[in-house]
């Protein structure tokens, strides 16, 4: 009868022999990409050596560019053997001046060196182990003995017993291949990868410009309550105080004039409630209390005169700000679409996890929407930038426009 775990143990062997291809194919790649290395730095060497002379001054940035091409192509490979993105270190602007110019160099000299002989190694291993396992059993057929891959002949059974081991030490050492692999792609994580200093600058740089735009929208928000409140509340109450001056200093002589001023002096006073409530409700509308985001993304979508359906993938609740900025973003977008796409439909998906929250609206529209023209689309980029989210935006000309927002919801 066949063991219970016979089957498990198959598994194993075939997953551990997947493993040692993946790993030897790696290496290999990694011994061609390795002379790959070495002409890099033999015609940075040059470059350099020309710099004296001032020709090579002018070729350096773009020799620097140049070695960019293998050295991502060594990045992405890494980061598939280990399963784990390794973000690009570059800098815009001058490669001399960029930190992670030195580390392509000190990766480059690294696998010019190390590359070659670890994938040269890591093919003849299972190879040579092969041959010396063939060469123990077929020596006796074969006159005068067969030559190993060790360089020995095997003429006789102790020898053939010796290539016999050897061989099976080889092959047994393959199995460490995937190690020696992963080791390969952590150095070039650790080399390839942006430094330290470099990504809490950068991301210092990054807040910056967040804490920049989340103030220039505040400034924007607060200038755009004073405009209504000024040029609408403010003036109907301006106007309920004049006719109620009116009213009361006419009373005495002509009493239906001023309850016709009263009367008005009402309705103005009607008006003003009704924008001060609008003036509030674009602060934070009380729909996102009573229904939540879903509820009030619906409520936007069964008033936009382009038919528009909601799909919610994720439901649960955000903070209040995060569901607010979520909120103007889609009525922002759908007065686009209703006022400049020419659509006959559009589509809002609200998904994320539970640090961040992902709003798509689309359309199918004309297309051709650029920020630069003043659509609403750059008030949209820095509500997502002010809460230190993304944006992007998807518009070839026939359309449909992709619009793409998330924003990050951590306490």
């Amino acid at each position: 009868m066949t063991p219970p775990d016979s089957g498990w143990e198959t598994v194993q062997v075939i997953t551990r022999l997947r493993s040692c291809w993946s790993a030897i194919r790696y290496l290999a790649i990694g011994a061609a990409s390795s002379m790959v290395a070495w002409f890099a730095l033999t015609g940075m060497l040059f470059v350099l050596l020309m710099c004296p002379f001032g020709v090579g001054i002018p070729a350096l940035p773009i020799a620097l560019e140049l070695i960019r091409r293998p050295v991502n192509f060594e990045r992405r490979r890494a980061a598939r053997l280990l399963g784990e993105p390794i973000p690009e270190p570059y800098r815009s602007g001058n490669p001399v001046t960029d930190p992670a110019s030195r580390r392509d160099l000190g990766w480059l000299a690294f696998h010019a060196v190390t590359g070659f002989v670890i994938g040269t190694f890591a093919i003849a291993l299972p190879l040579g182990g092969l041959r010396q396992v063939i060469s123990a059993i077929v020596w006796p057929s074969v006159d005068g003995g067969v030559e190993s891959s060790l360089g020995f002949m095997v003429t006789s059974w102790p020898l053939a017993a010796l290539s016999a081991v050897t061989g099976v030490g080889m092959i047994a050492i393959t199995f460490l291949l995937p190690r020696v692999a992963r080791w390969q792609a952590s150095v070039a994580r650790k080399l390839l990868a942006p430094a330290a200093g470099v990504v809490l600058t950068d991301r210092v740089v990054e807040l910056a410009a967040s804490r920049a735009a989340a103030l220039e929208a505040h400034g924007a928000e607060l200038r755009r309550l004073e405009r209504d409140l000024h040029d609408g509340t403010q003036a109907r109450i301006a106007a309920v105080v004049l006719q109620l001056g009116i009213a009361d200093s006419i009373f005495d002589k002509d009493p239906q004039k001023a309850r016709e001023l009263l009367g008005k002096a009402q309705d103005t006073a009607t008006g003003a409630l009704a924008e001060l409530r609008t003036v509030v409700r674009s602060i934070y509308p009380p729909l996102l209390t009573d229904r939540g985001l879903d509820g009030a993304v619906t409520a936007l979508a069964d008033r936009c005169p382009v038919p528009c359906t909601v799909d919610v993938l994720s439901s649960s609740r955000r903070p209040a700000a995060v569901e607010a900025a979520a909120y103007f973003v889609v009525a922002e977008m759908l007065t686009n679409i209703t006022k400049h796409s020419g659509a006959e439909h559009a589509r809002v998906i609200l998904d994320g996890t539970v640090d961040t929250l992902s709003i798509e609206i689309r359309d199918d529209g004309h297309g051709g929407a650029d920020e630069s023209q003043g659509s609403g689309l750059a008030g949209i980029r820095k509500r997502a930038e002010a809460f230190d989210g993304t944006w992007k935006l998807t518009s070839p000309a026939g359309g449909p426009t992709v619009v793409k927002v998330e924003l990050p919801c951590g306490s």
